[in-house]
């Protein structure tokens, strides 16, 4: 049963189908055995649906109205949308040939489902595949990678910001910090902008960014940054990039870079509209010194001075340095 997994709670499947009849009984199999069935009838909702909240498995019809199953599996896996542990299954109101169950897999589904659905064969791929899963995620909440973005938790970027400093410290390198909070901004509530150096166009109220937009702000990060640099989540509204060889002036540069990949609107079939966001920020580097260590956590306290001085007023710029 999925509710005895190492997770010990229910398991979310969603249904992707515009057949009532289908979602129906495969609910009717389902329910009974501890699964939390949801519903979508299309591509448009589906998306939704994942964005909102991701499910532990999915059930998907070859055809959607508004696309066919095989892009939405790519569009899901290759996206990032789910975690790569999340097991898919793309339906047919057929018996699949070989050709489909080759297609299936190359699409990111796992398993082809038939018709008439065999209720004892798909159970049993899911007493399989579902407490992989729940246990992939029990992994990833316990460890150092923030399981919604791909970016380290806070505990994984404080390791990581640790072996940085001691790399800075032997090799007499420089180390900055760059902290920066993106925000939903609204007017009355209607979006408004802000420009680029942070003046405000309007009253604003500023919101945190869906799980669907941190994700999107994660992989802008990933795409501007070095690999050597460390990226973390620290909570629901801020990002961390540490980085080695990088002095207060670079890290303002960098900062200013980050600030700009993350207000540009990333474009794509399975990339919605965007809300317009602003960025406030906060960095801080130091020098390479022979005669001092550098300390990680200081640094990272010291971006987050700046920032908080940031949000106290913004109207003395969106991003501020560290004045010790």
């Amino acid at each position: 049963m999925p509710s005895q997994g190492p997770a010990a709670r229910l398991v979310d499947l969603l249904i992707a189908s515009t057949h009532e009849w289908t979602s129906q009984s495969l609910a009717s199999i389902l329910a009974p055995r501890g699964y939390v069935v949801g519903k979508s009838y299309n591509r448009a909702q589906t998306l939704k649906r994942v964005r909102t909240n991701p499910p532990d498995a999915l059930i998907i019809d070859e055809h959607l109205p508004d696309a066919d199953g095989y892009a939405l599996c790519r569009e899901l896996t290759e996206e990032n949308l789910i975690v790569p542990s999340t097991p898919i299954f793309l339906a047919f109101s057929r018996s699949p040939t070989r050709r489909d169950r080759i297609a299936a897999l190359q699409a990111g589904a796992w398993a082809c489902l038939g018709e008439p659905v065999d209720a004892e064969e798909l159970t049993a791929m899911l007493d399989v595949f579902v407490p992989a899963k729940l246990d992939a995620d029990q992994a990833r909440s316990q460890g150092l990678i923030d399981e919604a973005t791909g970016v380290y938790n806070v505990r994984g970027l404080v390791r990581r910001a640790e072996e940085l400093a001691a790399s800075a410290t032997r090799r007499h390198a420089a180390m900055g910090c760059v902290l920066l909070a993106p925000e939903i901004e609204t007017t009355n509530g209607t979006e408004s902008g802000r420009v680029a150096d942070g003046a405000p166009t309007g009253a604003q109220s500023n919101l945190s960014p869906p799980l669907w937009v941190l994700r999107n702000i994660a992989a802008a990060l990933r795409s501007a940054t070095r690999h050597s640099d460390a990226i973390g989540l620290l909570d629901t509204s801020a990002f961390a990039v540490v980085a080695l060889d990088t002095n207060a002036a670079q890290a303002r540069q960098l900062a200013e870079r980050l600030g700009a990949a993350i207000v540009a609107k990333p474009t794509g079939p399975s990339v919605p509209p965007l809300p317009r966001l602003h960025v406030l920020g906060g960095y801080h580097g130091v020098s390479g010194d022979p005669k001092r260590s550098v300390d990680a956590a200081a640094l990272m306290r010291q971006a987050d001075v700046a920032l908080q001085r940031a949000r106290a007023d913004s109207s003395r710029g969106w991003l501020q340095g560290y004045v010790g």
